[in-house]
């Protein structure tokens, strides 16, 4: 059995409770982080937090624990759940006034703060990644402010699902013709020795992986253009992938029943996961 976090108390996990009042249950007021753990570290632990802080501030919504203490944690729940391979999930939700009301809650109500960990031998030598993922494309309807890390997430699980009755392992999600990501990661395309990706702006979610596959491509001399791309132009890449904190870079290698080369993982994409993994695993805390 687990050892999870709620509010300041470290409790079994069939102990944990919040009210059923909290705000992020019935308005998914609320967001999220997920950092990776390799060899019992934690993948990126800044780039999450600073993320974490990012989405608060959008939402106006205080930010119930320190940078260092939200570290020890995190550090606590991976060791003594014995974590060597996962995943850390974190939640900050605007709390609970003790009655469901559309208006936020009085400033002086405390946040609600769950963490716990998923425990994910292999994710690192995961054999997915040498397979690759087939993809389909679907409608994005999701809000506008995509770019705030919600738990507003019941479009993106449909996409999944859909996905998965197509017989397929994700989707990437089109808006006004171009697309702007999966229900779970970034979306890239690359031509030659180009990665193309769409820019930041509202429309997509921050990556921290994406900021950190983009800098060690840069690094490794390819060639990086953000915009926006076609899912007609997608199939005619020489190969895609997508990146997340919890699948690293994973190889795309079908798009709406067309092959991508040969139907296998192309050059570039497990060359940047390996050096990902590589780096990160030197930098993990």
């Amino acid at each position: 059995m687990r050892t999870v976090y709620v509010n300041g108390a470290y409790l079994p996990e069939n102990e944990a409770t919040i009210s059923i009042f909290d705000r992020g249950f019935l308005m998914a007021d609320g967001v999220y982080e997920v950092t990776s753990v390799l060899d019992g570290k934690l993948i990126d632990f800044e780039g999450h937090a600073r993320r974490l802080s990012r989405s608060l501030n959008e939402l106006d919504m205080a930010n119930p624990i320190s940078k260092d203490d939200l570290l020890e944690v995190h550090r606590e729940l991976v060791r003594i759940n014995e974590i060597e391979e996962g995943l850390v999930y974190l939640q900050v939700t605007r709390g609970s006034d003790g009655d469901r009301d559309f208006a936020f809650p009085a400033e002086d109500t405390p946040p609600t703060i769950v963490l716990f960990t998923q425990n994910k031998p292999g994710l690192a030598d995961s054999p997915a990644a040498r397979k690759g993922a087939k993809i389909i494309s679907i409608e994005d309807i999701r809000w506008g402010r995509r770019d705030i890390k919600t738990v507003q997430l019941l479009y993106p699980s449909m996409g999944k699902m859909m996905a998965k009755k197509a017989g397929c392992d994700d989707a990437w999600m089109v808006e006004d013709g171009f697309v702007t990501e999966g229900t779970s990661n970034n979306a890239y395309i690359v031509k030659g020795n180009k990665i193309i990706t769409r820019a930041l702006s509202n429309d997509i979610l921050h990556g921290i992986t994406r900021a950190a596959v983009l800098r060690f491509a840069k690094e490794a001399q390819m060639e990086v253009e953000e915009r926006n791309f076609t899912i007609d132009e997608a199939k005619e890449a020489d190969e895609a992938f997508t990146t997340s904190a919890s699948a690293f870079v994973m190889p795309v290698v079908e798009i709406d029943g067309t092959a991508l080369g040969d139907g296998t993982p192309g050059r570039v994409a497990p060359r940047l996961r390996e050096i990902y993994l590589d780096e990160m695993r030197k930098a993990a805390v």
